[in-house]
């Protein structure tokens, strides 16, 4: 029997996984869309971008578009780029505010340089770390990305990059092009405790290093169990205990983003005893 593959970028070319099928998921999967969701607002929490400043910002990998809601919600201009025609359709149904650009990160950024005010990206730059034909040479890949990433960016701008390393020489070799670019920052570990909830984000600056910031500890009620189950596509059990307290943390999550509408002078509906939780379908 063939050896079960564990990580999507073993399975082929992110332009061939991420079809159709995988796009629903992020459409509909409540479970997929509250992990992806947070892990870009903590992705924009580390930009430490400038509080009540609207900000032009690229998104690499952006998929159907739920990290770009977040950069929307708090007041931000965006572009995405994407190698997966199938989740840029998603992102046009779902009637992104962002604008949308199919491409290869691989290959560079096709923008003029210092566009953006900062960038951010959730769970695919490890895909450059695998060649799915002769020509792929990760490292070449790599360094093509990051050099053109460091153009596109205003000089001490941010560019925060969470990732799935797949070993420590995959997340150097990673590092390594990083800075050969001219970045200078480093990797920030959010709950690194943790087997499941740990979380790694590639923080970087076209400029010089100032001061790293923090990465989280304790205790990761909200997503213990979620990250790398669900990048995995694997089954999460749940136990009904468990059921009920996700429940709760996708009320409150509800709750503060219909707040943050409510103060951009967005129309929403009213708190009810049923909002956040899921709905039932109907035949």
């Amino acid at each position: 029997m063939a050896a079960r593959v564990r990580r999507p970028e073993h399975g082929g070319p992110p332009e061939l996984f991420y079809d159709e099928k995988e796009a629903r998921k992020y459409m509909h999967n409540s479970r997929m869309i509250e992990v992806q969701t947070r892990m870009a607002g903590r992705a924009l929490e580390l930009l430490c971008l400038p509080e009540g400043q609207p900000c032009y910002l690229l998104d690499i990998g952006c998929g159907s578009g739920l990290s770009g809601d977040c950069l929307s919600c708090e007041g931000h201009y965006w572009v995405g780029v994407d190698i997966s025609p199938a989740m840029l359709d998603a992102a046009l149904d779902r009637e992104m505010e962002g604008d949308l650009l199919l491409g290869d990160m691989g290959q560079g950024l096709p923008f003029k340089p210092g566009t953006f005010d900062g960038c951010i990206s959730i769970s695919a730059l490890q895909w450059l770390c695998n060649a799915n034909k002769k020509s792929d040479i990760p490292a070449k890949r790599l360094y093509y990305f990051f050099s053109s990433l460091y153009s596109v960016l205003v000089r001490g701008a941010r560019a925060v990059l969470q990732l799935y390393p797949e070993n420590s020489e995959q997340l150097e070799l990673i590092t390594i092009q990083a800075m050969k670019a001219g970045f200078t920052g480093g990797v920030v570990v959010d709950y690194p405790n943790s087997a499941k909830a740990k979380k790694f984000y590639l923080c970087l600056f076209s400029g010089p290093l100032t001061v790293m910031p923090p990465g989280l500890n304790g205790n990761s009620d909200e997503e213990e169990g979620a990250m790398e189950s669900v990048f995995l596509n694997e089954r999460i059990p749940q136990s009904t205990g468990k059921h009920r307290v996700m429940w709760r943390k996708r009320r409150e999550w509800v709750l503060e983003k219909k707040a943050r509408y409510r103060r951009q002078g967005k129309a929403v509906r009213p708190d009810t005893q049923y909002t956040g939780r899921k709905r039932r379908p109907r035949f």
